[in-house]
């Protein structure tokens, strides 16, 4: 960017108007997101150098106005093509306390995957009967669990669970409603650790076991049997999966109905919608997700004669993902066999999904946000592996210790799979609004590390 671009202000907050034309980073990260007159990257009306000073790094940072737009436009954007639409938080993308409060407050149903999520929703006060219990082993304690609490679906995974489950609901005074996970066999086209809906994976019902499953769900007095749910896996960005499994799914409900009198109340199809993480990367939005998916739906049902069920999607990432950034502060600088390294004080203990799935992300130095792009430099975490790359061969203005580099599309999956390798402290979290931040997780300290230990 040129140093003579001439730059217009908001008289009251100092901030940079219009600046997504001039720095097109910027539309990756949070809807709030700013430069201020310092040319520092301002999320939710703070200064994120200031959060940085503050809080300390690694910092993750979740702006509450991403969230609830996010939430709002995928409850818009399907209910009014298809008004009977319950949009399902996925809870394993993210799941704070902090954010149940946020969910309930926006009208969403919850899926969590095990007693744990349960716990975190519970104590949030968020409405048992709202949630969905997913999971490809539940134990026989969490599905007490759920039956205890009067859990709103169980999402029965295979037969050895509909089996103990008919058993433990005989013993309990509650009669669950639940739904069964049929895998389609369908192929997402996403990475292969993401995909969870194809032939052979360790989800679900295989398609050609689903009569067996369906029969006996019907036959079991203790259950009760309200639909059908499948999940092809995450960063989807094509339509035509969803639309291959609503067919399949429809059709072998249609059957079954002939055969054994089964009426599909609810179809399920799962989230795993795409987000964008890079400048280059596409992805269609809510929107046109919702056009494809529930077109196909009711033209199905039609077909196959079917009053249409009531539908669930599960968007975790699709929500949380750009609501949170992570801002880290710069160590070491080498230069290595033409290699930049820029060192930072987290990595692959808060964010392992570049060294787990080839994750790329881009980013911007939170204090020179303003500044021309002149380096290529990748960005290196501080633990003991070699993989331990945030971000490979990316151009930046001149790095030097002390800024803070500001990754953003960082609310999903990061702190949920954070570790404490190399004893590591997991970072602090903060919510952000309106010029506010709140300390909604303290960083961990030293005796943390040890609490548990017996000696």
């Amino acid at each position: 960017m040129s140093k003579n671009t001439t730059f217009t202000f908001d008289g009251d907050s100092g901030v940079l108007l219009s600046l997504n034309l001039m720095i097109p980073k910027i539309t990756l990260f949070p809807q709030t997101a700013d430069i201020n007159r310092q040319g520092h990257l301002v999320i939710g009306g703070n200064d994120t150098v200031e959060l940085a000073t503050k809080y300390g790094t690694p910092l993750y940072v979740f702006d509450e106005v991403t969230i609830r737009n996010l939430c709002r436009d995928f409850k818009r954007e399907f209910s009014r093509r298809y008004p009977d639409t319950t949009v399902v938080y996925a809870g394993k993308a993210f799941l704070h306390r902090a954010l149940v409060e946020i969910l309930k407050e926006e009208g969403l149903a919850l899926d969590v995957v095990s007693a744990g999520e349960i716990y975190i929703a519970e104590t949030a006060g968020f409405p048992m009967d709202s949630v969905i219990f997913h999971g490809n082993n539940k134990s026989a304690e969490e599905l007490k669990l759920a039956l205890k609490k009067k859990i709103g679906r169980i999402v029965i995974d295979n037969m050895d669970e509909l089996r103990m489950l008919t058993s433990l609901a005989e013993e309990s005074s509650h009669i669950p409603e639940i739904m069964l996970r049929i895998t389609p066999g369908i192929d997402a086209h996403t990475h292969g650790h993401l995909t969870t809906g194809a032939t052979g994976s360790k989800f679900g019902i295989p398609l050609y076991k689903a009569e067996e499953a369906i029969s006996t769900a019907m036959a079991a007095a203790s259950l009760d049997l309200v639909g059908l749910h499948f999940h092809l896996g995450s960063m989807i960005t094509e339509f035509q999966p969803y639309l291959d499994a609503i067919e399949l799914e429809l059709e072998m409900a249609a059957e079954m109905k002939n055969k054994y009198g089964f009426e599909l109340e609810e179809l399920d199809i799962g989230g795993g919608f795409g987000v964008q993480y890079t400048l280059e990367s596409q992805v269609p939005d809510v929107g046109l997700f919702a056009d494809r998916i529930t077109e196909r739906l009711l033209e199905r049902c039609q077909a196959f004669r079917l009053p249409p069920p009531a539908l669930n999607i599960e968007p975790g990432r699709g929500i949380i993902a750009k609501a949170g950034v992570a801002l880290y502060g710069v160590g070491n600088i080498k230069d290595v066999a033409g290699n930049t390294y820029v060192s930072v004080d987290g990595g692959m203990a808060d964010n392992i999904r570049p060294a787990l799935y080839a994750a790329r992300y881009e980013a911007l130095v939170a204090n020179k946000a303003d500044s021309k792009e002149n380096d290529t430099v990748s960005i290196a975490g501080k633990y003991c592996e070699s993989g331990d790359i945030l971000i490979k061969d990316i151009a930046l203005p001149q790095v030097v210790s002390g800024d803070i580099i500001a990754i953003p599309v960082c609310g999903a999956y990061c702190i949920p799979m954070a570790s404490n390798y190399n004893a590591a402290l997991k970072p602090a979290i903060v919510m952000v609004k309106a010029g506010e931040s709140r300390l909604i997780r303290r960083r961990e300290t030293t005796y943390d590390l040890i609490r548990n230990d017996l000696v």
